[in-house]
C-alpha cells in the first residue's frame, strides 16, 4: 500500500451530470475492470441480490483457495509427518489466528472507512485512511511478531498441547510469526482492495499465493530435489515464500494501474498519522479485534479441553474443523459482502438500501450454510480419509463430533452476515458483547461444566449451542437496537486534499456489475490446516 510513485496526476474538475463527488458520470471507473484507478463500483445503486451474490463470490473463491491450502497441507502434515505432526498444526493454528485477530479489527476499521469514504464520493479521505493504516500496520506487525517468536513455548504448554506434539508446533508457529508482518500486511493491502470496491483482483492473487504454497508444501517438507527436507518447518516456509513474494506482486500492480489506494511521493506525507483517523481505526477497530481474540481465546480453550482426550481425539477434531472451514465459507463471503455494500450505502446516505441488504443476506446465508452441511453428512466417511490415516480411531470421533455440532453453522451464518451491517455503521460493540456472551457465558462454561457427565460430547454440543445464542443476540440487536443511527466517525480530518489520480484516461471500459465491494470478514479461515 505503501507503494509510491514520483509522478502524479492532476486533481479532477467536479463532474457533470449528477455524478456523486469524486466519481466520473455513470459511477467509478477503472481501466480494464478492477484495481484500476477508482479500484471497483457503485454499490449504491442497482440490483441488491444479484450484486450481493455476484461480489461475494470472489471472497468465497479466496477463501476455498486458501481453505484448500490448508487441506492439502493438512493430508501432507498428517501422512508423512503423522497424526501428532497435524496435532501440532492445529495447536499452533489456533495460537496464530489469536495473534491475527489483533489485526483483524483494525483493518475491518479502516476498510469500513475506506468503503463509507467511497460511498461519499470523498477520495482525499480514502488517501489520508491509507496513510495512517499502512503506517499503524507496519508497527502493529512487527510487535506482534516479535511477542508471538517470544512466547510461543509458553502459551503452547499452557494450551496443554499434546507432549508429542509440542515441539513440532513450536518449530512450526515461530516460522508462521516471522512471516507476521508480511502477512499482515498481505492481509491489509487485500481488504483495502476490496473496500476499494474490487473483489475480483484479491482473488487472482489469491489465487497466485496458494498455487505456490501448494507447489512448495511438499518439496519443503519432503526435500525434494534440491530443496533441504525441513519437515513441519517446510509447510510453515512455504507460507511465508508464497506470501510475501505475491504482496511484492501486489504492490507493484497497484502502482502500475495508479490505484487510488497508492500512495505517490507527493502524498508521502500522509504516511504520518493523523489523529482523528487513527483514533477512529483503533477506537472502533478495537471491538472488531477484541472479538478475534474472544473467538481465538474460546477455540484455544476449546482445544485444551479436546486435547485431555489424547492425540486421536485432537486429531479428529482437526480434521474435522478442515470441513468447518467450508461449511463456513458462503457465510463469511456473504457477511463480508454485505459490511462492505453496508458501508458503501451508509456513506452516501441510504439505509432504505442498508435494510434491504440485510434481509437479502441473511436468507442467502442460511440457504447457502444448509448445503455444504448436507453434502458433508452425506459423504463424511469419503472426506475424511483425506485428512486421517486409513484405519486410524480418529474416523469414528471425528464422525460424532460432526453429528452434533456441523448443522450448528447454520445460525452461525445468519448472525455474521447481521453483526457485519451493523458494524458498517459504527455500532461496534454490541456484536463483541453477543460474542462474549456465546462464547464465553455460555460454549465454554456449558462444556466444562457438562464433561464430567458426558464426557467429550459435551465439548461438541456446546458448539450449535454457542452459534444458536450468537444468532439470537445479533437478531435481537439489529431489530430493536439503535445502530443505525451509529457512524464510524463524527467527522472528517481537515487539510491539504491529497491527489488524488482521478483524471479519467481515454478508452475506459465500464465496470461490470460484479466488480463490486467485498470486505474481508474471514479471520478463522485457515491458510494452514
Amino acid at each position: 500500500m505503501a507503494v509510491v510513485s514520483s509522478s502524479s496526476d492532476g486533481p479532477v474538475a467536479a463532474p457533470s451530470g449528477g455524478a456523486r463527488p469524486g466519481f466520473p458520470p455513470g459511477g467509478p471507473r477503472g481501466p480494464g475492470g478492477p484495481g484500476g484507478r477508482f479500484g471497483g463500483k457503485d454499490l449504491t445503486t442497482g440490483p441488491i441480490g444479484p450484486t450481493l451474490i455476484a461480489f461475494a463470490l470472489p471472497v468465497m473463491g479466496s477463501n476455498i483457495l486458501q481453505s484448500l491450502n490448508g487441506s492439502a497441507n493438512a493430508i501432507w502434515v498428517s501422512h508423512v509427518l503423522g497424526e501428532a505432526a497435524l496435532t501440532a498444526t492445529s495447536n499452533a493454528n489456533i495460537i496464530f489466528f489469536l495473534m491475527l485477530g489483533a489485526a483483524f479489527g483494525v483493518s475491518m476499521s479502516a476498510n469500513l472507512l475506506i468503503g463509507q469514504s467511497i460511498g461519499a464520493g470523498d477520495m482525499p479521505m480514502v488517501k489520508r485512511v491509507i496513510g495512517t493504516a499502512v503506517t499503524f500496520f507496519l508497527v502493529l506487525s512487527i510487535a506482534v511478531g516479535v511477542g508471538g517468536y517470544t512466547l510461543t513455548p509458553t502459551i503452547l504448554r499452557a494450551m496443554g498441547t499434546p507432549a508429542d506434539a509440542v515441539q513440532d508446533a513450536i518449530t512450526y508457529l515461530r516460522v508462521i510469526f516471522l512471516a507476521m508482518p508480511f502477512m499482515y500486511f498481505f492481509s491489509f493491502v487485500m481488504m483495502a482492495q476490496r473496500g476499494a470496491g474490487d473483489s475480483r483482483t484479491p482473488f487472482y492473487f489469491s489465487l497466485f499465493a496458494v498455487g505456490m504454497d501448494v507447489i512448495l508444501n511438499p518439496i519443503l517438507i519432503t526435500g525434494f530435489g534440491p530443496a533441504p527436507r525441513m519437515g513441519i518447518a517446510g509447510s510453515a516456509m512455504s507460507t511465508l515464500t508464497s506470501q510475501t513474494i505475491t504482496l511484492g506482486i501486489i504492490l507493484v500492480y497497484l502502482y502500475r494501474t495508479n490505484s487510488v489506494l497508492v500512495l505517490r511521493r507527493d502524498e508521502w506525507r500522509l504516511l504520518k498519522p493523523e489523529w482523528e483517523i487513527l483514533k477512529t481505526i483503533v477506537v472502533k477497530g478495537m471491538p472488531m479485534a477484541f472479538q478475534m481474540l474472544v473467538i481465538s481465546g474460546s477455540a484455544v480453550l476449546m482445544i485444551s479441553m479436546v486435547n485431555t482426550y489424547g492425540s486421536h481425539t485432537a486429531a479428529a477434531y482437526g480434521a474435522a474443523t478442515q470441513l468447518w472451514t467450508y461449511v463456513q465459507m458462503p457465510a463469511m463471503a456473504l457477511g463480508a459482502a454485505v459490511s462492505s455494500m453496508a458501508a458503501q450505502n451508509v456513506g452516501a446516505g441510504r439505509m432504505d438500501r442498508v435494510d434491504k441488504i440485510a434481509g437479502i443476506g441473511s436468507l442467502y446465508a442460511a440457504l447457502l450454510s444448509a448445503g455444504p452441511v448436507l453434502v458433508i453428512y452425506l459423504i463424511e466417511p469419503i472426506i475424511l480419509h483425506l485428512f486421517l490415516p486409513v484405519g486410524s480411531p480418529s474416523h469414528a470421533i471425528a464422525m460424532r463430533i460432526n453429528m452434533f455440532a456441523l448443522w450448528g453453522f447454520i445460525p452461525f451464518g445468519v448472525s455474521f452476515v447481521l453483526s457485519g451491517i451493523v458494524r458498517a455503521t459504527g455500532s461496534v460493540w454490541p456484536p463483541l458483547f453477543a460474542m462474549i456472551i456465546s462464547m464465553w457465558i455460555v460454549r465454554v462454561p456449558f462444556a466444562h461444566t457438562l464433561m464430567p457427565y458426558i464426557g467429550a460430547d459435551a465439548i461438541w454440543w456446546s458448539f450449535p449451542l454457542g452459534s444458536i445464542t450468537s444468532c439470537v443476540l445479533a437478531a435481537s440487536w439489529y431489530r430493536w437496537g439503535p445502530w443505525r443511527s451509529a457512524r464510524l466517525m463524527k467527522f472528517s480530518p481537515h487539510g491539504d486534499a491529497p491527489s488524488t489520480g482521478l483524471s479519467p484516461p481515454g478508452g475506459l471500459e465500464e465496470s461490470e456489475a460484479s466488480e463490486a465491494v467485498a470486505e474481508a470478514g474471514q479471520p478463522l479461515a485457515p491458510s494452514k490446516a
